[in-house]
């Protein structure tokens, strides 16, 4: 009996969602203890798909196939590549610390507690499902159905005072995006019903493009591109459509920030990745030039605007805009290595974010304010809370033994290699990053004591078990990525070849110094 590994893993969180909002108002603290169990149980689930992942076997795997709506060739099929797989990890594991940090969110209202709780295995369960879809339809569905949980986690249970302003924007840019999705969706069933059956199936229309037997007309594919990418870029966000995401994570709790920036987020870049460079890989290389710019920029903006920042969640929130702008230069350089390196990027900037706004968010709950300047010397009162905090700092630095270094360093590779002046520029970054914080380790932790900060309890049992495993993961990550590589490298080998690219090889330039001992041979 073949069981549907991937149905399960999607509906379990959803299933759990549903029994936790219809517990009774008094059943708060079940509510939590269910809510934990249930993503405990999800995550050993995609442990055990991922074990029973064959890294050199086919590109997709676990695959599921039934008819969903036949007249418009739109069925429902999962499946599983190594790309997937990691995402698929990353939101499993996160979610459960997501919980434990948030154990007292939503609690001051009736059933906030299981309304919260739900409203996050809900996205947990859609996040899941667009990663494992290979339905272009069924992909979209669920692409924007998180956004009504997200729109009440961020409006109904956010921290900050303008939370609902915050919450609207959020949903505005980001149904803007889809709306204009749709209508690339929607061109892409009629150009494939006009060149043979109208199908939504993601593997055929690949299949057509690589054949050449979906006679696509270049406008028509730049503009299908188009759509498809400005629902990408917007949720990413690619810089300049970056604007909803500082205030949507300041003003939410920071469980729900984590949830938008290491987890939601990355279905855009994803999207990028699997959607349009494979569905419309001549029309993705044309627009390379102008993407890896725009992400150039981002990386760089982030970084200098979050030097600026007063504000610590607001801070934290702009070096994210700067890491994707790192992962989507890693995306559009079409090289082996920059998408290696994009795609592990997006597992060690999600586990780097979740420590580092977690573990300001459990100072800021302790002191009251976000205010950059109302602290100081918290590390002589709470050297824990310091210390954790200064390596998940270190590690959106990407200091070498920390995770993101070796995917920070596969990008600016892969970039070098296509476009070394992009490169030169996203170098710079790490600079910028530095800066922006040791200082605001500086400004928080050493120091003379602050007044107020004198009564800044350290971590609690239940936080530290929040944040180890974080930092664990950080430090083993940093030093041996290569379990993830060897999953991730086969499916970036199937996408580079299905949109035709290929590394560039080394120019050696005539006057290159002689390496004694080094064979003679022509210049390139």
């Amino acid at each position: 009996m073949n069981v549907p590994w991937l149905t399960v893993l999607w509906l379990l969180p959803l299933v759990g969602a549903v029994v936790i909002i219809l517990l009774p108002p008094a059943a708060g603290k079940l509510a939590r203890w269910l809510g934990l169990a249930v993503s405990v149980a999800v995550l050993a689930l995609s442990i055990g798909v991922g074990l029973g992942f064959k890294a050199g076997g086919p590109t997709y795997q676990f695959v599921e196939s039934h008819r969903w709506i036949p007249t418009f060739g739109a069925g429902y099929t999962l499946g599983v590549d190594g790309i997937a797989l990691v995402l698929v990890l990353l939101t499993t594991v996160l979610v459960p610390f997501l919980l434990l940090a948030g154990w007292n969110d939503g609690g001051e209202k009736p059933r906030g507690t299981q309304a919260y709780i739900a409203l996050t295995l809900t996205i947990e369960s859609m996040v899941v499902i667009s990663v494992v879809s290979l339905d272009v339809l069924l992909f979209y569905v669920f692409f924007e159905a998180m956004l009504i949980p997200m729109y009440f986690l961020i409006g109904g249970f956010g921290s900050g005072v303008q939370r609902s302003r915050a919450a609207v924007k959020f949903l505005l840019y980001n149904l803007v995006g889809g709306l204009i999705m749709l209508a690339a969706v929607i061109g892409l069933y009629v150009v494939t019903a006009e060149h043979g059956t109208g199908t939504f199936d993601f593997r055929q229309i690949v299949a057509a493009v690589t054949t050449g037997s979906l006679g696509t007309s270049s406008a028509v594919e730049k503009a299908l591109f188009l759509g498809f990418m400005f629902a990408f870029a917007i949720k990413a966000p690619l810089w300049p459509f970056h604007r909803w995401l500082p205030d949507a994570a300041v003003e939410s709790t920071p469980a729900t920030a984590v949830l938008i920036t290491a987890v939601m987020d990355k279905v855009g870049t994803f999207g990028m990745l699997r959607y349009c460079l494979q569905l419309f890989p001549d029309a993705s290389t044309y627009f390379r030039p102008l993407i890896v710019v725009l992400a150039v920029i981002g990386v760089i903006y982030g970084a200098i605007v979050a030097i600026g920042q007063t504000d610590i969640m607001r801070l934290i929130a702009y070096t994210s805009i700067s890491h994707f702008g790192f992962i989507i230069l890693g995306i559009f350089v079409m090289t082996t290595q920059g998408q290696s390196g994009s795609t592990l990027y997006m597992l060690n900037h999600g586990i780097s974010t979740a420590a580092v706004f977690l573990i300001a968010g459990f100072l800021i709950s302790r002191r009251g304010t976000r205010s950059i300047a109302a602290y100081g010397g918290v590390q002589k009162v709470a050297p824990v809370l310091a210390g954790t905090f200064l390596i998940a700092g270190l590690a959106t630095v990407s200091l070498p033994g920390l995770a993101p270094f070796v995917s920070e360093f596969l990008v600016l590779v892969g970039a070098y290699n296509r476009y070394w002046l992009a490169a030169a520029f996203g170098v710079t970054a790490l600079v910028l990053s530095s800066i922006y914080i040791l200082w605001l380790y500086q400004r928080l932790m050493t120091g003379p004591v602050a007044e107020g900060n004198e009564r800044i309890r350290d971590l609690v049992p239940r936080e530290i078990f929040v944040v180890a495993p974080l930092i664990a993961l950080l430090l083993v990550l940093g030093i041996y990525p290569k379990p993830v590589l060897d999953i991730i490298n086969p499916a970036v080998g199937n996408t580079m070849t299905t949109i035709g690219q290929h590394d560039p090889a080394p120019i050696v330039r005539p006057g290159t110094a002689h390496v004694p001992g080094m064979a003679e041979g022509p210049h390139r």
